[in-house]
C-alpha cells in the first residue's frame, strides 16, 4: 500500500458473527470470516485489502481521476466503495462466485462520513485460479479477467494490459543480435534481456515491472520460500520517502507489503519501519464470534 499519509493501519479480523452493516442493501450478520489491513476508524473494517476463510482476496488501489460512483439506482445492486470488500469477502468463496454475482453491481457515491470521504480506488479480486480487475468508471461497471496476476493505479486496467504489447522483446535471458548480421554487437552484461524495462515510478511502469518480475520469477517449494519470494516480488515496485512527492513536503512511500496463503488462511505483512515479515493465522481465532 502506498500513500503519502498513515491512518494507523492495523491486522483486523471480522468474525462471523460481526455485523456488516450497509448502507443501501440488507446487512450480513452471519457471513465468512476476513481478515486483512484496515483504518483505525470507529468501528467499521474499513478494509485496504484482505482474504476471506475460504481464500479469496480482494485489494484496493487508488484509482484517482479515472473512479467515477454512480448515483442510487433502484434496479442495481447499490454497494458504496468502502462496503465492497466486506460485502463481496462476506458471502462469496470464489472469483467465479463474485463475476456472477456483479453483474448488477452499483458503486455508489456514498461518503463513509462528513470526514472521510470516499477514495478512488479500483479493486483486483483473486483466488487460487484466476484474478479480476473491477472498475467504475464514467462509462459504467467494468469487469475484467486479469491474465497478469497485478494490478497498480491509473490509467484504466485494458489500457495497462494494452501497453504491455511495447515490451514483448523483454526476456530473462540472454539477448541474440537482431541488430544487423553486418555488426559484431557483445553481450556485455548479464540481465541485458531486461534492457527497456522501465524503472520509474509512475504506475504505468511499475504495472509493467510487477507484471515481468512476477510471471517470470520462479516457483518455490516451501511455504516460507513461497512468501520470501513473494515479497521479493512487491519490492521490486515499492516506493522510499523522499522519491515520489505528491504536495509540498510530502511523499507516497510504501507504507505497508502483504500477501496471503489461501489455503491455510494465514496473513502476511510488512512495514515501512519494519522489514520484518509477520504473521497472522485467520483460523488460530474464534471466529464464531461477535
Amino acid at each position: 500500500f502506498d500513500y503519502e499519509i498513515s491512518y494507523n493501519e492495523m491486522v483486523t479480523i471480522t468474525p462471523r458473527k460481526y455485523p456488516l452493516v450497509f448502507r443501501k442493501v440488507e446487512n450480513l450478520d452471519h457471513h465468512y470470516a476476513i481478515i486483512g489491513i484496515t483504518a483505525d476508524v470507529e468501528s467499521y473494517p474499513l478494509y485496504y485489502d484482505a482474504m476471506n476463510e475460504k481464500g479469496l482476496c480482494i485489494a484496493g488501489l487508488n484509482f484517482a481521476g479515472y473512479a467515477d460512483y454512480k448515483k442510487y439506482d433502484a434496479d442495481k445492486v447499490n454497494i458504496t466503495p468502502f462496503e465492497l470488500i466486506p460485502w463481496l469477502l462476506g458471502q462469496f468463496s470464489s472469483v467465479r462466485e463474485v463475476k456472477k454475482n456483479i453483474q448488477k453491481l452499483n458503486l455508489v457515491n456514498i461518503n463513509f462520513s462528513e470526514q472521510l470521504p470516499l477514495s478512488p480506488l479500483h479493486w483486483l479480486v483473486a483466488d487460487k485460479q484466476e484474478s479480476i480487475v473491477i472498475e467504475s468508471v464514467k462509462e459504467g461497471l467494468k469487469i475484467y479477467d486479469n491474465p497478469v496476476g497485478v494490478l497498480t493505479n491509473n490509467p484504466n486496467f485494458d489500457y495497462q494490459l494494452f501497453n504491455l504489447n511495447n515490451y514483448r522483446a523483454l526476456s530473462n535471458s540472454t539477448p541474440q543480435n537482431s541488430f544487423s548480421e553486418k555488426v559484431d554487437l557483445d553481450s556485455y552484461s548479464r540481465g541485458m534481456g531486461g534492457l527497456g524495462l522501465p524503472g520509474d515510478l509512475s504506475s504505468m511502469s511499475r504495472f509493467v515491472r510487477a507484471a515481468f518480475t512476477k510471471l517470470n520469477s520462479l516457483p518455490m517449494q516451501t511455504e516460507s520460500g513461497s512468501v520470501s519470494q513473494f515479497f521479493h516480488i512487491l519490492g521490486s515496485v515499492e516506493q522510499q520517502k523522499g522519491l515520489c512527492e505528491v504536495t509540498d513536503g510530502k511523499y507516497e512511500y510504501t507504507i505497508y507489503s502483504s500477501c496471503c496463503d489461501m489455503d491455510k488462511g494465514v496473513y502476511y505483512y510488512r512495514t515501512y519501519e519494519n522489514s520484518q515479515i509477520n504473521s497472522v493465522s485467520l483460523n488460530h481465532e474464534h471466529l464464531d464470534t461477535t
